[in-house]
């Protein structure tokens, strides 16, 4: 039997799930606006992975990229980031940044730079995530799309 693997955009019940995922993965949960922004991945029906992109003007803030533990090393991650990043192309977004702790290994091989916390474009500084959610240790990267 065939699994199925699907990237979905969140609906209202999927968000206790997304919560659930972003505490066991230890990602912040400040700033979160409900599921509005997620795309879920889905396996045979039960979400396993997500990922959201705030939008500041024509930049995005890519933030809560979780796996379930055992679902990684398999491309889900890159799926589900390269779905979000082809959204944020289609709705104009031009440049997309984040911020990391753990994974600069993983977004660099999908084209993301290190830049530093001063190249961070203004209007992404004024995210929950830039002024307290991630440590000023964490890694900034940005693809520009």
């Amino acid at each position: 039997m065939r699994e199925s693997i699907s990237i979905r955009k969140a609906e209202v019940g999927d968000y206790a799930r997304i919560t659930h995922l972003l505490r066991e993965t230890g990602l912040p949960l400040d700033g979160l606006n409900g599921h509005e922004n997620f795309l879920v991945l889905s396996r045979d029906g039960q979400i396993v992975g997500c990922a959201a992109m705030e939008r500041y003007g024509k930049y995005g803030l890519l933030r809560s990229v979780a796996l379930e533990p055992n679902e990684r090393r398999h491309g889900f991650g890159r799926s589900v980031v390269q779905e979000v990043l082809q959204q944020a192309r289609r709705d104009g977004i031009a440049e997309v940044v984040l911020f990391t702790t753990t994974a600069a290994p993983f977004f660099e091989r999908l084209g993301f730079h290190a830049i530093s916390r001063e190249e961070v474009p203004a209007p992404v500084r004024a995210s929950v995530e830039f002024q307290s959610a991630c440590p000023a240790s964490a890694a900034v990267l940005r693809l520009v799309l």
